[in-house]
C-alpha cells in the first residue's frame, strides 16, 4: 500500500510506502542512510530484489541483506513525453530505466539529470550511471545519473 509524500505544491508528489510494510521496511529503511539494499539467499546465493521473504530460487527462507556499491548499467530506458499520473507530471520529459546493478539485481528506476533530447548526454543503453537519492520523507528513492 501507497500514501503520497507532503512535499510542497511546487514539487512533485510521489507515491511512497505506508508502514508497517513487512517485506520491503528494511530496504525502505535502509534508504535514509542512502543504502541500496538487498538480499541473498544463504542457501543457494542467489541474489533477490525486490525485497521479499522468501529466495525466488530454492523457496529458502534463510536471506541476509546486502548493500550494493551503486554503480550500475542502463539496460534499457525509455523517454516519458506525457504523463497523466499527477506525480509525474510536472517532470516530463523524464526517463526510466531498467538498471543492472553491478552486485546482479535489476532495477526500474528513474535516470534523473539525463537530458533526453540530447544526443551528446550519452544517455543510452549499456552507459554507466551511479544511484543519487531523492529525500521524500520518511524515505529517500533511489534514483540513478549517467556516471
Amino acid at each position: 500500500m501507497s500514501t503520497h509524500d507532503d512535499r510542497p505544491a511546487t514539487e512533485p508528489r510521489r507515491v511512497l510506502p505506508r508502514f508497517p510494510e513487512l517485506d520491503t521496511e528494511p530496504f525502505w529503511n535502509a534508504t535514509k542512510q542512502r543504502e541500496l539494499r538487498y538480499q541473498v539467499c544463504d542457501a543457494c546465493e542467489t541474489v533477490i530484489f525486490y525485497p521479499r521473504r522468501h529466495c525466488t530460487n530454492c523457496t529458502s527462507i534463510d536471506l541476509s541483506w546486502h548493500t550494493s556499491a551503486g554503480g550500475g548499467t542502463i539496460y534499457t530506458f525509455s523517454v516519458v513525453r506525457r504523463s497523466m499520473h499527477p506525480s509525474f507530471m510536472d517532470l516530463v520529459p523524464y526517463v526510466i530505466a531498467w538498471v543492472d546493478v553491478d552486485e546482479g539485481f535489476r532495477i526500474l528506476t528513474h535516470i534523473v539529470g539525463a537530458d533526453p533530447d540530447d544526443a551528446e548526454s550519452g544517455l543510452a543503453i549499456g552507459a554507466r550511471v551511479a544511484v543519487e537519492w531523492i529525500d521524500r520523507g520518511e524515505v529517500a528513492l533511489p534514483a540513478f545519473r549517467l556516471a
